[in-house]
């Protein structure tokens, strides 16, 4: 009975292991309803962490990085350079 018990903790314990665990808390990025609403709360866009800025004249640095934000509010990136709603 004692191996079957030792078996059994084992076994749980490789599990939790493997199976990372969600917070409940965790709430998905938010999908702005267009660049005016997104400016609004990120005033440069928002953009993939590696993304440059496709302009002939300055380009935009200092867009909040956040993959999950962007993936969420990339279709409002127009030339897709991984930047959303950029603006100076």
């Amino acid at each position: 009975m004692r191996l079957r018990q030792i078996a059994v903790v084992i076994s749980v314990s490789a599990f939790a292991v493997v199976v990372p665990a969600v917070s409940a808390d965790a709430k998905p990025a938010k999908d702005f309803k267009n660049c005016t609403a997104l400016n609004k709360v990120y005033p440069h866009g928002v953009g993939l962490h590696k993304a440059k800025d496709r302009t002939s004249g300055d380009p935009v640095r200092n867009f909040k990085k956040s993959k999950p934000l962007y993936k969420a509010n990339d279709e409002s990136d127009a030339d897709n350079d991984g930047i959303a709603c950029e603006k100076h």
